[in-house]
């Protein structure tokens, strides 16, 4: 975040890399639409508006249709490209999106805001994205939209963050979220299984640690209604021995929560 003038921006940096983030041999529309929409993700959860991103693109095969699954995100989301660069590189192709946004509301929402007592909620079921990667790697026929067109909840970021004491996306899995988030804030989450939405209920476990559904997962005085669709999946409790419970059982960073980087 950076103040500027009488406002206060939000900036965020994603690069998606072929053969990690996006299959080999994806349309490229498809990823310019994924590119742009994880990082608007990062500003919903700040309860940012879009100002416009900065791209930066290797070129490559396919690049007559990133244009065109560029100019229909950018339109979709009103978020204007302000610039960016473009470069020749190797056979393993990478993207990244520079995206700027303007606070609606201060303080910023942050991780690590999260009181004792809160509920702990998110927007939407968990496992989708994975469901649609598996379609698209031999596995059960299945929509494979989440995971290829993710859809940012700009809208709902803004009208939460006056009323969140905490609140991040959900990209590299639930659990290992929600441990972030709770490790953050300094306090434990306890969730309860049974009350997450999930995509598939024969893969529960793996819908929470998958991965890549761009949720919002936030917490929020309990006995406050809420303006947007979101169920509440846990309580807020003092700080114990680690961030995160799961059905009461304590989870560690290293118990494969989801997606890490290395």
């Amino acid at each position: 975040m950076l103040a500027f003038g009488g406002e206060t921006l939000v900036l965020t940096h994603d690069v998606l890399v072929e053969g990690v983030h996006v299959l080999p041999g994806s349309d490229s529309a498809d990823i310019a639409w994924k590119l742009v929409a994880v990082n608007l993700s990062d500003l919903a959860a700040k309860g940012a508006e879009p100002v416009g991103i900065l791209l930066g693109h290797m070129l490559g095969e396919g690049d007559a249709r990133f244009i065109e699954g560029l100019r229909e995100v950018i339109a979709t989301y009103g978020v204007p490209l302000l610039g960016g660069d473009t470069v020749k590189g190797g056979t393993q192709r990478s993207w990244g999106v520079t995206a700027l946004g303007r606070a609606t509301h201060l303080p910023v929402p942050s991780r690590s805001g999260a009181q004792v007592g809160d509920g702990i909620f998110v927007t939407g079921a968990l496992g989708a994205a994975m469901l649609g990667h598996d379609a698209l790697t031999g596995g059960a026929q299945a929509d494979t939209a989440a995971y290829l067109r993710p859809l940012p909840l700009l809208a709902e970021g803004r009208v939460l963050a006056p009323l969140v004491t905490a609140m991040m996306d959900v990209s590299d899995g639930l659990l290992l979220d929600a441990w972030r988030l709770g490790n953050a804030s300094g306090v434990t989450l306890d969730l309860q299984s049974a009350s997450i939405p999930v995509a598939d209920e024969a893969r529960r476990d793996e819908c929470l640690r998958w991965g890549d559904d761009y949720q919002l997962l936030f917490t929020a005085p309990g006995t406050d209604a809420l303006p947007v669709a979101a169920g509440r999946i846990g309580t807020v409790a003092p700080p114990g021995n680690g961030p995160l419970r799961l059905d009461g059982q304590l989870l560690s960073f290293g118990d494969g929560l989801g997606y890490t980087h290395g």
